[in-house]
């Protein structure tokens, strides 16, 4: 069944309160520390992609990548989306498998790509998701075929402060902040309002799914004594672990990253900051596009996804639909170039929603 036959008045809850999808599939594996990992898997051959959801209370594999699984299935993909730790179904048996600090996350990929035999595979994880690729592409480089991020953050690589929502030129939304959950499907969907700009993709079945998923792990914790730990690493050693100044920036793996011009919760100037300290990174920034892009625009994300996963390159008319940018030259190696040769850097084009839509138009005129 396509994206589009799915409305929010035919989803329900399976018994595991997931939402019921076509397409996409419930599996559990056991890891080698004795957890059981939850994820939903689309597709049965060809290369594996591994995509990582983000850290947002009632998060889960399900509710991040529910519009991209499935179309990378289709296209010969074998999709794996687990529910990190702390998040969704993650097993919550054991205080050790609440740990959500970053070597955690770390640790549990690899267990889990080991209990599926996934030697190699290409990777995306949008928010935190997008920090957990950043971490662990950087201290396992050796099994990842290429990335995609997705609006999150890269580590210690950037020294620019982090620009908060009331600053950015590009949000539709400078007074919005972030309340903490008050465990109601109402507090849920504030929480949605900040990370997701098509409000038609905050289906009924997606807030309640997330509301009893994060209502869960918080009832847990609770029992637990225990609070949710930060994603960047805090602790001396452990930050020689994952510090990623010096290193991501060297990596030869192919990277892009696509961060949305209108997003709430991290505004788009955040991107900018990072683009300047990874010129081994291709960006993007699409328009009408908020913090969980492959949600806000699916069709769009699919496609780079299944290009880049494919080829290693986007091509230039998709490489123009999703914003390609121009703060400085295009990297060949990741997109094709257009008949009459790549536009030349505009960075000029950025300083506003003016300039930028000046710009964009220009871009469209390049002759592919």
């Amino acid at each position: 069944m396509a994206n589009e036959a799915i409305t929010p008045d035919t989803l329900k809850l399976t018994d595991e309160n997931i939402i019921d999808l076509p397409g996409i599939a419930s599996r559990w594996v056991r890891l080698a520390d004795g957890r059981k990992a939850h994820y939903v898997t689309a597709g049965d051959k060809g290369p594996a992609v591994v995509l990582l959801h983000g850290g947002i209370e009632g998060s889960s594999g399900t509710a991040g990548w529910r519009f991209m699984a499935p179309v990378l299935a289709a296209a010969g993909f074998r999709v794996y989306c687990p529910d990190r730790p702390g998040f969704g179904l993650s097993d919550i048996s054991k205080l050790e498998y609440l740990d959500t600090g970053p070597k955690a996350n770390v640790d549990f990929l690899n267990m889990f790509a080991d209990a599926l035999c996934l030697d190699k595979f290409h990777l995306s994880g949008n928010s935190a998701g997008c920090m957990v690729s950043c971490d662990y592409v950087v201290s396992n480089p050796e099994r990842v075929l290429s990335v995609m991020f997705i609006a999150g953050f890269l580590g210690d690589i950037c020294d620019v402060p982090n620009v908060p929502p009331k600053d950015g030129k590009f949000t539709p939304n400078p007074s919005y902040v972030m309340k903490p959950w008050d465990g109601t499907p109402e507090g849920m969907q504030h929480l949605m309002d900040g990370i997701i700009y098509a409000k038609g993709a905050v289906w009924p079945a997606l807030v309640q799914m997330r509301t009893l998923a994060g209502n869960a792990q918080r009832e847990v914790r609770a029992r637990f004594g225990v609070e949710r730990q930060p994603l960047r690493a805090t602790e001396p050693n452990e930050k020689q672990i994952f510090s990623t100044k010096g290193r991501l920036d060297k990596l030869t793996i192919p990277m892009i990253y696509l961060y949305g011009m209108q997003d709430v919760l991290l505004p788009v100037e955040n991107g900018f900051h990072q683009e300047d300290a990874v010129p081994n990174i291709q960006f993007f920034y699409p328009t009408e596009t908020g913090h969980q892009g492959q949600t806000d625009r699916p069709d769009t994300f699919n496609k780079v996804a299944l290009e880049f996963f494919k080829t290693g390159k986007v091509s230039w008319p998709l490489a123009v639909e999703a914003g390609v940018s121009l703060r400085r030259p295009i990297d060949p190696r990741y997109i094709q170039e257009p008949k009459g040769g790549f536009p030349k850097p505009n960075p000029a084009m950025y300083a506003n929603p003016e300039t930028l839509k000046t710009g964009l138009k220009a871009l469209d005129a390049v002759p592919a």
